[in-house]
């Protein structure tokens, strides 16, 4: 933990932002539920319900805000804190996890059918660190992230024409967008 920051009880944060979330969703008219799970720092909290896509958005940019917008709330109420706050609606973004390692895989063979590069589309952090995670342990093959945000992509290509793997700002930043 950081000296400068005072602590601050995960327990407290997490039930500061399952208020926030449970009145956001009554606010918005939707039926769900919200319950969080607090293990040391880290704190994952689910919003269950039926159609709850409007939480999600496009490709989880709604989550994304979601997500930072209950770090606010508990920021503010609270002040800043070390806790690390990861919020998730419907399972979206285990299965968000899922299709992009299965597509990742998919793209690894075809590269290696082909021997030719492919360039994905531009992603976030967190989803570029999933395909640079999926295809890690993949014979032949590496990858890389070329671009800035918000038109930074993975590079799949054979392991013999590519350097490096995953690089370190995506490491880092997907852990910045999974923190409070």
């Amino acid at each position: 933990p950081r000296a400068d920051l005072p602590p601050v009880d995960p327990t407290t944060v997490s039930a500061v932002a399952t208020t926030f979330l449970e009145g956001l969703v009554t606010a918005a008219g939707l039926k769900g539920s919200v319950s969080a799970k607090v293990e040391g720092e880290n704190i994952d909290i689910d919003v269950l319900g039926d159609d709850l896509n409007f939480l999600v958005g496009t490709k989880g940019a709604t989550l994304m805000a979601l997500q930072d917008l209950t770090r606010v709330v508990s920021q503010r109420r609270l002040g800043d804190h070390e806790t690390r706050l990861r919020v998730d609606v419907a399972g979206y973004r285990e299965k968000r996890r899922e299709a992009l390692s299965r597509f990742a895989l998919k793209v690894a063979a075809d590269v290696k059918t082909s021997g030719q590069a492919r360039a994905l589309e531009p992603m976030n952090s967190a989803d570029r660190k999933i395909v640079h995670d999926a295809l890690v342990e993949s014979e032949g093959i590496s990858t890389r992230s070329e671009g800035t945000d918000p038109f930074r992509r993975v590079v799949v290509a054979l392991a013999s024409t590519l350097e490096s793997s995953v690089d370190d700002q995506d490491s880092d930043q997907a852990l910045d967008s999974q923190e409070s």
